[in-house]
């Protein structure tokens, strides 16, 4: 079931010992990504449940020298992030339902933050974050009767980066470290 998921971190693994071009990277893992959400059949159901409250950040896997991440976020009906940046490059594939993204402009101290444009991604759509491309959005579950998961894959341990939220009217950041919602992780190796 998680051989999928074990192809994906090998091709990964691969990519960042070779290639410290952010571009390239993201270039040579959209293929990988795309080929792991292409079919859902193969996440673990202990990393799809969702939480009645607040969405789920299930570690994945954790490349030992921290390079990259992948983890599965799990949106219950309705949920969404606050405004939020990474601070690495990062992808988001749609693996289950939808969401959508809302990007915003880089915040000024002070005024409201300037919503870009909405992105929709719907099973099999691959999204792009990074400071280079764009950092700064919002994410919400497309739906308000069921469950969306997305699998993101970033250039580092994720749950251990500090990032910042924002206030949309004022633009003011708080510091923050996501964690992740569990003490597990799939056995990719079994």
């Amino acid at each position: 079931m998680t051989g999928k998921l074990r192809q994906f971190v090998d091709a990964a693994t691969a990519t960042v010992a070779e290639e410290r071009d952010e571009g390239m990277i993201l270039d040579r893992l959209k293929g990988p990504l795309g080929d792991l959400i292409a079919v859902d059949d193969w996440l673990p159901e202990a990393f799809t449940r969702p939480h009645p409250e607040y969405y789920q950040q299930y570690l994945l896997h954790c490349d030992p020298l921290e390079r990259f991440s992948v983890v599965s976020f799990v949106w219950g009906p309705g949920q969404k992030t606050p405004i939020h940046n990474h601070t690495v490059w990062g992808m988001i594939g749609m693996l289950r339902g939808a969401e959508i993204s809302t990007r915003f402009a880089p915040p000024e101290e002070g005024a409201p933050m300037a919503a870009l444009g909405d992105d929709r991604l719907d099973p099999g759509d691959i999204d792009l974050v990074s400071p280079d491309l764009g950092d700064y959005h919002q994410v919400r579950n497309a739906f308000d009767d069921r469950v969306s998961i997305s699998i993101h894959v970033y250039g580092s341990n994720i749950g251990r980066v500090q990032r910042q939220v924002f206030d949309g009217a004022t633009g003011t950041a708080k510091s923050f470290v996501s964690g992740f919602s569990a003490d597990v992780m799939p056995n990719i190796w079994g």
